[in-house]
């Protein structure tokens, strides 16, 4: 894929959301359009990125890793828009982090020169096409996961019929029961690290863990699990500095989802001898959502003392059309499960703007999706509520939060960046 068409795509009527009568423009053109979703210029649903908020959550969290002492390598997985991970850079990340190798390329087209592949790799492809990646990019740094000696004989395996290489950069990751990858115990983790450390293949350059899978919500709960977590990383990490495992002068560690990475920002510097760079990888806090993780990030203000809208603010809404009203306390919309999340909760209803209004109004507290089809979701409210002038009527346009939005961006190939009053200012594109 040439540089142009990933940074700078050529959008038309065939990409979904864009306008079906306006003919195609590159990606850096649609902001001087002159577009507005409330005023018709789109066909929806149409997913939007509201700027100032993004610029805003951009900002939020790379200032409070610096006041951390700890670095962001946020999870571009999340959007896979190069725009964004282009903002992310921008912003002060050390590097992005993906979850596998077409990721990682993507990511290494739209300019990132370190990143961390938050995974196993195991399959000669992908390592052969991380080493394509490290030889066509001399400034390129790659680290992905090891947990288990078996991957290692893999990685060997491979190596061994290959032209001599630097070795690959690897972290030990450490797991948790009933959990993902990961090694389970300090045991299994030590014996790996030493297992690395005589490899030929790779080389041992830190420690890493996820905690967002235990996450509850519950800031004593939470603290607990999370100081469990580290401690079992410090502990590694020490013994693999104090028997000489690691190979690099730094030594990274690793951790940070989106649901407690206060928690986690906070013990990323483990007492070593030598120089230790934290990286907090949390994804998600580009855009936030109105569902899942507004709910943590209530508890994670509570910690850090935070007034209301100071922290992080939801950057992500989906519209979509009231078609029809075809019986009492139920309308149903033009999107569906092709075009919003729904893995974690159901869409939230936020806003809503009239037939013809410019403006967007609250919606009724009561107001609820409660299914989704692949092409249509379920509103309803309960009867009596809203069955008169407060109620949707056929051509209404609804605003829907979501609840997780990474299982939105992959739904579309492109967005288009909005101000408060949802004029089109510029786009992004997404490249799942």
């Amino acid at each position: 894929m040439a540089a142009t068409d990933l940074l700078d795509p050529l959008l038309h009527a065939g990409f979904k959301g864009y306008p079906h009568t306006q003919a195609p423009r590159r990606l850096s053109e649609i902001g001087d359009a002159g577009w507005n979703v409330l005023a018709d210029d789109f066909p929806l649903p149409l997913a939007v990125l509201k700027r100032e908020a993004l610029e805003h959550n951009l900002a939020w969290l790379q200032a409070r890793a610096r006041q951390w002492g700890v670095d962001l390598a946020p999870h571009g997985k999340t959007t896979m828009s190069p725009q964004i991970l282009r903002r992310q850079l921008d912003a002060g990340a050390w590097g992005l982090t993906f979850a596998n190798v077409t990721q990682l390329a993507i990511g290494v087209a739209a300019g990132v020169r370190r990143a961390l592949i938050a995974n196993q790799i195991v399959g000669g492809p992908d390592l052969a096409g991380i080493r394509r990646l490290l030889d066509t990019h001399a400034d390129l740094r790659v680290v992905f996961l090891v947990d288990s000696t078996a991957q290692l004989d893999l990685i060997e395996e491979w190596a061994s019929g290959q032209p001599a290489r630097p070795r690959f950069e690897v972290l030990v990751e450490i797991g948790v029961t009933g959990g993902r990858t990961g090694c389970r115990t300090q045991p299994e983790a030590m014996a790996l690290a030493q297992r690395i450390a005589a490899s030929a293949a790779v080389v041992l350059v830190g420690i890493e863990c996820y905690e967002g899978l235990g996450a509850r919500g519950d800031t004593a709960a939470d603290v607990d699990y999370v100081n469990a977590l580290m401690d079992r990383v410090h502990a590694v990490a020490a013994h693999c500095e104090s028997h000489g495992l690691f190979g690099a002068d730094e030594v990274l560690i690793s951790a940070g989802g989106s649901a407690v990475f206060d928690l986690v920002a906070g013990r990323l510097r483990p007492p070593l001898r030598a120089p230790v760079r934290g990286l907090l990888r949390s994804g998600c806090y580009v855009t936030h959502d109105h569902g899942f993780y507004r709910c943590m990030q209530g508890a994670i203000d509570a910690r850090l003392g935070c007034a209301a809208g100071e922290s992080l603010r939801p950057a992500m809404e989906v519209w979509a059309m009231v078609q029809s009203r075809p019986e009492p306390g139920l309308a149903i919309l033009s999107a569906g499960k092709r075009d919003i999340s729904f893995d974690l909760s159901m869409p939230i209803p936020v806003a809503r703007a009239a037939r013809h209004a410019r403006q967007a109004r609250p919606t009724p507290p009561g107001w609820k999706i409660t299914a989704l089809n692949d092409q249509h979701a379920y509103l309803r409210w309960e009867e009596g509520e809203g069955d008169g002038a407060e109620a949707p009527m056929v051509g209404e346009r609804i605003g829907l939060g979501v609840s997780h939005p990474c299982t939105t961006f992959d739904k579309w190939h492109w967005m288009p960046v909005v101000e408060d009053d949802y004029r089109v200012s510029d786009a992004v594109s997404m490249h799942f």
